[in-house]
């Protein structure tokens, strides 16, 4: 009795181990790495250097919609296939230009996380050129979520109390604590960051529907409600002068969600009448027809002759956490 008992031990024993051999190892990935918007392209030298690189610089590398300098939408960084092993797979955003069926895949999380890649491949150096023009809005997007969503995580982990915005409006609202509340009035908050040579300011306020929402164009509408907000809220350095949005170029204009609400996503310039003074701004103004209004979510920077681009995606980041209490 007590050899069958050791036997049906020795078989569970086995059987058990056998189990656990069978399953495979969970992969632990490394942390990626990378700049914000910084891009590593991985293609041949030879076609980096012709018509397939500047079809990626073309589009990629294109200047970013509503700053009032160029500046790319990626920093693109290219490096050989025989170089992209180690510490360079750990990218958080890559593309991969190979030979290959004419083919566009999106990959995820394959050498460390979070990280998305974008795999390109062609017959021939037309084929993959035709298909980057083809994909490039595509392309961007899912590289652009992928940097808001890594700019959002880095900024929750100091966030700042936003109970004014909820008290206020009903929103919540995820910023940095180095942000402080520059002013509060009425159903106005202003925002504020300083940064090197410059400054980062975030709006937020509540318009009716009908001030967007009317038989006049859209754009303009939105023009005259910041102009107007600027005339009361935003004082320039001289007596007289307010923020105002710039009159030589008229802004962007865009459809887009904000936590599920429908939004017009306004870009430009903004200037100070009688002044010499001027940057971009993001604006978002969010439908909520539950209160008959339009939540405005504003973004934008003051920084005199230095690049703006990664300050203005930090207030998108920003401006994109942006809750209503009622969900």
């Amino acid at each position: 009795m007590k050899k069958l008992v050791f036997l049906a031990l020795s078989f569970l024993i086995i059987v058990s181990c056998k189990d656990k051999s069978d399953k495979p190892a969970k992969l632990i990935l490394a942390d990626s790495s990378g700049n914000i918007n910084q891009l590593s392209v991985v293609m041949d030298n030879g076609l980096w250097e012709g018509q397939v690189g500047d079809a990626l610089r073309d589009n990629l590398a294109a200047p970013v919609e509503g700053l009032p300098q160029e500046e790319p939408l990626f920093s693109l960084s290219q490096i050989p296939p025989e170089t992209f092993s180690g510490f360079v797979r750990r990218s958080r955003i890559f593309l991969k230009v190979e030979k290959g069926n004419d083919s566009l895949a999106i990959i995820r999380d394959q050498f460390a996380t979070p990280q998305t890649g974008i795999v390109i491949t062609g017959q021939n150096q037309q084929q993959i050129i035709d298909r980057i023009n083809a994909s490039s809005d595509s392309i961007i997007d899912v590289l652009k979520a992928t940097e808001i969503k890594e700019k959002q995580r880095r900024i929750g982990k100091s966030p700042k109390s936003d109970e004014e915005l909820e008290e206020t409006f009903g929103v919540s609202m995820k910023f940095p604590t180095a942000y402080r509340y520059a002013a509060q009035e009425d159903n106005f908050i202003w925002i504020r960051k300083e940064i090197p040579k410059g400054l980062m300011e975030i709006l937020v306020y509540e318009v009716p529907l009908k001030t967007i929402d009317n038989d006049s164009s859209v754009i303009a509408n939105i023009v005259k409600m910041r102009d107007s907000i600027g005339e009361k809220y935003i004082p320039g350095p001289v007596e007289g002068s307010y923020m105002i949005t710039e009159e030589a170029y008229a802004p962007y204009l865009f459809e887009t969600k904000i936590d599920g609400h429908f939004a017009y996503e306004t870009r430009g310039t903004w200037e100070v009448n009688n002044a010499y003074m001027a940057g971009p701004f993001v604006n978002y103004a969010i439908k909520d027809e539950e209160n008959n209004r339009y939540i405005i979510a504003e973004g934008f920077i003051f920084r005199p002759a230095s690049s703006k681009r990664d300050h203005v995606f930090e207030l998108d980041a920003i401006l994109k956490t942006l809750k209503f209490a009622s969900k």
